[in-house]
């Protein structure tokens, strides 16, 4: 919920991974659910003893984006926060921000199913 991670096959996919799993592997987990989209997956917010909410540190890492098409469907505090911790990101050049031209996900499956190779990853 509230955010979009790199594809496994896109610059910095692996380390995103990486990331969440060293968030929330092994651990309780709380799953705030708010909807399935249309490939059935749950659109939820995720949350462990350590980490009130894991979506909003993978975007505080750099390690995915503020999904913005959908921030409609956040709460407002959410939305700002979220925002705010995107810009931190990039100010800082975290992560995926380190990168010279990140490409946000949707815009990476987009030129993929339009057969565009200039997407391909960096293997990072």
């Amino acid at each position: 919920m509230g955010i979009d991670a790199p594809e496994k096959s896109q610059a910095f996919g692996t380390r995103s991974k990486q990331s969440l799993s060293a968030l929330v592997f092994g651990k309780q987990v709380a799953v705030e659910f708010y909807k399935k989209d249309r490939y059935g997956r749950l659109i939820a917010k995720i949350a462990t003893p350590n980490t009130p909410d894991a979506n909003l540190e993978q975007v505080k890492r750099g390690m995915a984006w503020h999904y913005k098409d959908y921030q409609r469907e956040q709460s407002p505090i959410d939305r700002e926060t979220y925002a705010n911790a995107e810009e931190e990101a990039r100010a800082y050049r975290r992560g995926l921000w380190s990168d010279t031209d990140p490409v946000a996900p949707w815009a990476f499956r987009k030129a993929k199913r339009a057969g565009n190779a200039l997407l391909a990853p960096s293997g990072r």
